[in-house]
């Protein structure tokens, strides 16, 4: 019965919103939603993180370690400077470094990866405390003496050029370090820019079977925000519902990594180019207009970054009229050219490069600009273009691509609509997807279907 009810509300807010003039868009109207998957108390989530993290600790340090050849794996950051790999190492409750934080890795061969901490404190179950203040009182001494007992061979510290992901170590930690290991130690300290990378981009089993349920939870939101449960034609702005979604994040106990973004295409606006270095200005939504949101959300320490489409009906319209039908299948296509190319070993610009003729070739007017997802919305991996270069991305464009790694498929098509005469909707998608070494799987079932305002 109560859950009669609360659909019995949602639909009355609905014809509301969408047939009563004036009516603004109400905060209330996000507790009527219903049917989104279960977001986890703050105690389980930090459950599942800890779970997670102990899991990766074992399984994939190791191997990419020694995909990389290094023995020794130093990570140092401090507090409110924190390295982007050590915020993704702590445990739930750490929420980020404490004074000086020093993790230390060291490949054991047969008997595995030893985990220690150059720290006052356990960290967590995973790393235990390799440092007593009181026998040594020099942290960084302290390093040295850990370090001079297992004689490494490559000591990693996060120093990179491509990624800012794997660039942690600050000058002044890098002098101290340098300083504390002497010269015979401090030589041997190489750049572990392709392991700190291959840690944030690896996504394991455990992570996918949760993934799917977070990419889920983001586009229901989505769905949400892109109906007449927020829209009422000639009233709402997007404007209104950018911040609509900003507040149903937080109803949910949510929270985003960027600014949502809603804009509006139509015949009378003139033709939308490729330049994305500003925000659209807000506009009232009319009937007839092509949405466009862009729109993610973090949760488990992982991320989701999508863009979808909404067609908002004429008052005699009960489907999305033919020309944007068809634009939308171009973008789908598109999609598909570019995932075509996926494969291990493959860089960032060979697969752009690849993608970008095949569309040529088929006549869509294509624009490419695909990045990893994960721990970060804009991840370390291999870069797939940016938007102002189309040419291939020098350096992270050149980073290969290797199994069990996901991405944002970011594209879009520009598709002449005779609707328009002949004006070009720009069909701009953004679905999540993972590559298994062979295949890539959409986390959620992508966009291709025109979504209705209101629903049909």
């Amino acid at each position: 019965m109560i859950r009669l009810l609360s659909a019995c509300v949602a639909i009355v807010i609905a014809l509301m919103t969408f047939l009563e003039p004036g009516v603004e868009v109400s905060e209330s109207a996000s507790a009527a939603t219903s049917g989104d998957p279960v977001v986890l108390s703050m105690r389980k989530r930090a459950e599942v993180i800890d779970r997670l993290l102990e899991e990766r600790l074992q399984t994939v340090v190791p191997e990419l370690m020694r995909r990389n050849g290094i023995d020794m794996w130093v990570v140092s950051a401090r507090e409110y400077n924190e390295d982007p790999v050590i915020r993704t190492m702590i445990p739930a409750t750490w929420i980020s470094a404490r004074r000086r934080t020093i993790l230390v890795f060291f490949d054991q061969g047969e008997k595995g990866v030893e985990r220690l901490a150059v720290a006052r404190y356990n960290i967590g179950n995973s790393f235990p405390s390799a440092w007593n203040p009181d026998e040594q009182p020099d942290q960084w001494a302290r390093l040295a003496e850990i370090v001079a007992e297992r004689a490494p061979k490559k000591i990693g510290v996060n120093m990179s050029k491509n990624y800012g992901h794997a660039d942690g170590l600050t000058a002044s930690e890098k002098e101290e370090m340098e300083a504390a290991l002497g010269k015979k130690y401090a030589s041997r300290m190489v750049s572990a820019e392709n392991l700190a990378v291959g840690w944030l981009e690896t996504r394991t089993q455990s992570e996918m079977e949760i993934y799917p349920m977070i990419v889920h939870l983001a586009r229901s939101i989505i769905n949400d925000g892109l109906s007449e449960l927020v829209i009422q034609p000639g009233v709402t702005r997007t404007d209104d519902v950018e911040w609509w979604y900003r507040e149903r994040i937080r109803d949910l106990n949510l929270v985003t990594w960027f600014h949502p973004s809603v804009d509006i295409q139509r015949k009378q606006a003139g033709e939308r180019d490729g330049d994305f270095s500003s925000r659209e200005e807000a506009g009232v939504i009319q009937r007839g207009d092509l949405l466009h949101v862009d729109f993610g959300i973090t949760y488990l320490r992982l991320n989701t970054d999508t863009q979808m489409h909404a067609y908002v009906l004429e008052q005699d319209e009960h489907e999305a009229p033919a020309d944007l039908v068809n634009a939308l299948a171009v973008g789908n296509r598109l999609q598909d050219i570019l995932t075509g190319q996926f494969a291990t070993g493959r860089t960032g610009n060979e697969i752009l490069a690849a993608a970008l003729a095949q569309a040529e070739k088929e006549g869509i007017k294509a624009t490419i600009y695909t990045h990893p997802i994960g721990f970060h919305g804009h991840a370390a991996g291999p870069t797939i273009g940016m938007w102002d270069k189309q040419d291939g991305v020098p350096g992270s464009g050149d980073y290969p691509m290797y199994p069990m790694t996901a991405y944002s498929i970011e594209l879009n098509a520009a598709v002449p609509i005779p609707m328009w005469d002949g004006q070009a909707a720009r069909i701009m998608l953004e679905e999540d997807a993972l590559f298994n070494g062979s295949t890539v799987t959409y986390i959620d079932p992508r966009q291709t279907e025109m979504l209705l305002i209101p629903r049909q």
